[in-house]
């Protein structure tokens, strides 16, 4: 990880020292090929389109569950993530495929490798958009797909962090979520709208749609998003784009 940001290394042990645990508590909850905190399934939002013998990289694969299971789709998976233990998990659960120990916004990977590049709450929110975004955009070939799935400011702006909950209360402004202090120097990011139409549009990707998943009224999760709370406001934001 040399030479890269800040906060990448104390993310990194972070998510070293907490593998273990976060499989242990979501494993069984995460089902392969579907989407965010409630699980909501590719086959029904049908973001990344037909799949087989495409090129496709998973930024912030974690233990690769999505990867797995569009590999059994006919895909040609790569999985990156900067943590070895998420990636051990990922070997444990049967990725067969090329998995890249290397963080997001320095990929160790040729130009114009992939025909869709995604992410579920990974790189987009773990590593710098501002540094992400144009790896993502090098990464992909003309006429390809980025997929990514990030918190969204609403469900920032409301968390009572002692509660560990979304209430109904605007808690923490809008303007400066940018960068979120996970303590020890660990960070998360978490872009306003207009921020995140800028920046990929600075990158040369075009936005095709913004999906925010509602969950259904019997909707579960181990995330400790409360569910009325999710049906009234978005928790999610997902980013189609496209490279021209």
């Amino acid at each position: 990880m040399a030479g890269a940001p800040e906060h990448v290394e104390p993310n990194r042990a972070a998510w070293n020292a907490g593998a273990d645990e976060y499989q242990r508590k979501h494993g069984r909850f995460l089902r392969g090929d579907a989407w965010g905190t409630w699980q909501i399934p590719e086959t029904e939002l049908g973001l990344l389109g037909a799949v087989a013998g495409k090129d496709v990289l998973e930024l912030g694969c974690g233990a690769a569950r999505f990867s797995i299971a569009l590999a059994a789709r006919g895909a040609r998976c790569v999985g990156l993530d900067y943590s070895e233990r998420q990636l051990e998990h990922a070997r444990s659960l049967g990725a067969d495929f090329p998995l890249v120990l290397a963080a997001a916004e320095s990929v160790p990977l040729p130009d114009a490798s992939f025909d869709i590049v995604f992410s579920d709450h990974g790189a987009l929110s773990w590593g710098d958009p501002a540094c992400v975004l144009p790896e993502a955009a090098r990464l992909l070939r003309s006429r390809g797909l980025l997929v990514f799935n990030v918190t969204s400011p609403f469900a920032r702006m409301c968390l009572d962090q002692k509660a560990g909950r979304q209430v109904e209360q605007l808690l923490r402004p809008y303007f400066g979520l940018r960068r979120i202090d996970e303590g020890d120097g660990a960070a998360t990011f978490n872009l306003g709208y207009g921020e995140w139409i800028r920046l990929l549009h600075a990158n040369g990707l075009e936005v095709e749609d913004l999906v925010e998943p509602q969950p259904p009224e019997d909707g579960t999760t181990t995330y400790g998003i409360p569910v009325d709370w999710a049906r009234r406001w978005p928790a999610e934001c997902i980013w189609v784009c496209r490279k021209p």
